[in-house]
C-alpha cells in the first residue's frame, strides 16, 4: 500500500513506519518537527528506497491541497501534544489539533481509493468521566464522556480529540480510531514518566533520592513494538472501520512507585525513591479494556515492563545519556 504517515518523525509514528516497511510498503511522512526530531533514526528511515519525508505545517491548506491524490491510507499522528504544551499553549492546542484534522479529514477525501484513515485519538477522552463519575477500570471504549471544566487546560487536548472522533463518526470515511494507553519504549520524549525516572536516576549517583511524582497512581504500560503491532492489525482489519479501539495493555496495572522501583533496579545505583506530590489534573488510575480490540486482532502484548523498561534504558543510554544526540522534548 501507499501510506501517509503525518507526525511520522515522532516517538509513535517512526516506531509505526518501521513496522509497516517490513512489509514493503510505500511511506510518505508529514512532519513540521515542532517535536520530532532529525536524529540518527529519522536519518536512517530517509535513506531507504521507499520513504518520503515532507516538512510541512499542516495548518496550511494549500500544502495540503497540493499532497498527492493516490494514498490507500492515511495516519495522522500529528497533534499538539505534551502536558507541558497542553498547559502552557491550551488555546493553540484546541484550534490547531482540530484545525489540522479538518484539512487531513478534506485531504482523505480527495483520495481516488482511500481504504482506511486511521485517527490517535487519546486515553485521555476518559479522563472526565473517571473524575465525576463510578467509571469502570479496566475502561471500554463504549464508556459515556464527560467533559472536564473548560478552565482546565488539559481540557483543551482531551476535547480536541474528542471532537475529532465525533468529525471522522460524520465524515463519511473509512476511520479507524486507535486511543493509545501509556505507550512507553526507545525514543520517546524525555517529559514522558519512564524517560524521565530513567534520566534522573543514571545523571544522579548511588544512594542518591530520586524524586517521583504521584506515587500513588495506577497506570498499565504498553510497550511501543506491542502498540505498532496491535495498529498494523487494525489497520488492515475491515471489521475495523468505523469504529475506536483502546491500544494498550489490560495488566498488570502499576503504580507509579513501582515504575521508579523497575527503573532504579535497572539502573542499578542503590538509589531510594522521594516521594512527592500528585501532579495537577493527572488521572490517578488508567487502565484499558482490551476485549473490543483483541475481538478484531489476534496479536496480544508480549513485552513486561522490566524488560521493557530494560529496553528503553539501553537505547537511551547509548543515543542519549552517553551518545550525542539531543532527543525529543
Amino acid at each position: 500500500m501507499k501510506i501517509l504517515v503525518t507526525g511520522g518523525a515522532g516517538f509513535i509514528g517512526l516506531h509505526l513506519i518501521n513496522r509497516l516497511l517490513e512489509d514493503d510498503h510505500g511511506i510518505t511522512i508529514i512532519d513540521n518537527f515542532s517535536r520530532g526530531v532529525r536524529d540518527s533514526a529519522l536519518k536512517e528511515l530517509e535513506e531507504k528506497r521507499n520513504v518520503k519525508l515532507i516538512s510541512m505545517d499542516l495548518m496550511d491548506k494549500e500544502s495540503v491541497k497540493a499532497l498527492e491524490n493516490d494514498f490507500d491510507c492515511i495516519i495522522h499522528l500529528a497533534a499538539i501534544i505534551g502536558v507541558q504544551n497542553v498547559l502552557e499553549h491550551s488555546y493553540e492546542v484546541l484550534d490547531k489539533n482540530v484545525a489540522i484534522l479538518v484539512n487531513m479529514i478534506e485531504a482523505a477525501k480527495r483520495q481516488k481509493a482511500l481504504k482506511r484513515f486511521v485517527f490517535a485519538s487519546t486515553s485521555e477522552i476518559y479522563a472526565g468521566t473517571l473524575q465525576f463519575f463510578d467509571m469502570k477500570i479496566p475502561t471500554p471504549e463504549d464508556t459515556p464522556l464527560t467533559i472536564t471544566p473548560f478552565d482546565n487546560k488539559r481540557t483543551s487536548y482531551m476535547l480536541s480529540k474528542i471532537y475529532g472522533e465525533a468529525l471522522l463518526y460524520q465524515s463519511g470515511l473509512p476511520f479507524t480510531v486507535i486511543r493509545p494507553h501509556n505507550f512507553y519504549g526507545p525514543r520517546m520524549g524525555m517529559s514522558h514518566v519512564i524517560p524521565e525516572l530513567l534520566s534522573k536516576a543514571y545523571h544522579s549517583g548511588p544512594g542518591a533520592e530520586i524524586e517521583v511524582f504521584s506515587v500513588d497512581h495506577r497506570r498499565s504500560f504498553c510497550y511501543i513494538s506491542d502498540a505498532v503491532e496491535m495498529i498494523v492489525e487494525l489497520m488492515s482489519n475491515a471489521d475495523a472501520a468505523g469504529k475506536s479501539f483502546n491500544i494498550g495493555n489490560e495488566g498488570p496495572e502499576v503504580t507509579m512507585e513501582q515504575v521508579a522501583g523497575i527503573v532504579l533496579e535497572t539502573v542499578g545505583k542503590d538509589q531510594r525513591i522521594l516521594p512527592r506530590p500528585a501532579t495537577t489534573g493527572s488521572p490517578k488510575r488508567r487502565c484499558p479494556d482490551m476485549s473490543n480490540t483483541f475481538s478484531h486482532i489476534g496479536f496480544r502484548p508480549r513485552i513486561t515492563l522490566e524488560e521493557g523498561i530494560q529496553r528503553t534504558y539501553e537505547w537511551y543510554r547509548e543515543h542519549i545519556f552517553e551518545g550525542r544526540e539531543a532527543g525529543a522534548r
